[in-house]
């Protein structure tokens, strides 16, 4: 791929994980979490399981945002290391589609769908 479109991917994944650090601190998670911590829960609510659940659901929400999070943070340090785009099982280049459907890839179409 060239350097033109390696350096758009990068910028894609940096804007996505400028996103998503902003929605963690949204929820109360992450270095970007406001002082009064997030979301705000009514503990007088008269349905205190409602309350539970309603953060019960918030953390999984931002669970599943710290892990594409963490894939993300991969990503760019693969760039840093010179290794992005490479398939992190066989060691081929992953194509060009793949990484412009999902550039935080981390294994050639071959791979995708094998248990790891």
């Amino acid at each position: 791929m060239p350097e033109t479109a390696d350096a758009v991917l990068r910028d894609q994944l940096e804007d996505e994980r400028e996103k998503l650090v902003e929605q963690l601190g949204r929820l109360g998670h992450g270095d970007a979490a406001p002082s009064d911590g997030g979301l705000d829960f009514d503990e007088n609510f008269a349905d205190s399981g409602q309350v539970t659940a309603e953060r019960g659901e918030a953390d999984a929400i931002a669970g599943q945002l710290e892990d594409t999070l963490a894939e993300i943070d991969e990503a760019l340090a693969k760039f840093d290391a010179g290794t992005y785009g490479q398939c992190e099982q066989c060691g081929q280049r992953i194509g060009d589609a793949r990484l412009e459907a999902m550039p935080a890839a981390r294994y050639c179409i071959d791979h995708a769908s094998r248990p790891h």
